[in-house]
């Protein structure tokens, strides 16, 4: 019984942060075709899950490398960036490439976003690595299912990516003022809310000023064909 009860509390912990990995998975895989984006995000998951089991076994010794997290959430704010930055370029990525650079994004990400969701996993584990193996295991179909829903909203609602985008920021954020050797400086004067919010915003308002660029652009484009078919008629 206390097996099966430590077994259900890792799959609810798991389930629970990773809200903001089945944001990033969802988001790294929808430009995809429908059979590529299926294999993206059950390679991507599969792997972020082997990957994870692995830090969580050495994550309290990770956690406690100097700068790591810092240099994490930098990491993770470059791939917000990228992730909606790419948004509007679906159509311009060759799908072979584009379903392993997802893949590969999927699992760069999970691993930076749960080097401290991992410590709850490992404490409720209590070093039975069994435990930690079947509990991380039967969280894939769940966090995929998730996956598999965000895509079809963000699809739908474009204004999703950007709240996606804004979450995995905000997490990149939280990161670097946790840091033990930095994260002090960024707090000690300022709100702990202060640096999160901030590289939130700054990674949607790039977004939101690319997006405003290629508009432009492709409305001179549009307005040069038309000068040029006025021209031949």
């Amino acid at each position: 019984m206390e097996f099966f009860l430590a077994l259900c509390g890792i799959m609810m912990v798991n389930i629970v942060l990773s809200g903001d990995n089945a944001v990033v998975i969802a988001m790294a895989s929808r430009c995809l075709p429908k059979k590529q984006q299926r294999l993206a995000i059950l390679w991507g998951s599969a792997g972020a899950i082997g990957l994870r089991v692995i830090l969580t076994v050495v994550a309290v010794t990770l956690l406690q490398i100097p700068y790591l997290q810092f240099l994490g959430g930098l990491l993770l704010v470059w791939i917000a960036a990228k992730l909606l930055l790419e948004d509007e370029s679906c159509d311009d990525v060759e799908a072979s490439d584009s379903l392993w650079a997802a893949v590969k994004t999927i699992i760069i990400a999970d691993i930076i976003m749960s080097l401290d969701n991992t410590l709850a996993i490992a404490a409720i584990a209590k070093g039975d690595y069994l435990l930690l193996i079947i509990g991380l295991a039967l969280s894939i179909p769940l966090i995929i299912f998730g996956s598999q829903i965000l895509v079809v909203i963000m699809n739908r609602f474009p204004i999703i990516v950007y709240i996606g985008a804004g979450l995995i920021a905000w997490t990149a954020g939280e990161m670097i003022i946790r840091d033990q050797k930095i994260g002090h400086y960024f707090t000690a004067h300022t709100p702990e809310w202060l640096i999160p919010l901030a590289i939130t915003a700054g990674v949607i308002a790039l977004g939101v000023r690319q997006k405003k660029f290629r508009k432009r652009d492709t409305e001179q484009e549009d307005h040069k064909e038309e000068h040029k078919s006025e021209k031949a008629n």
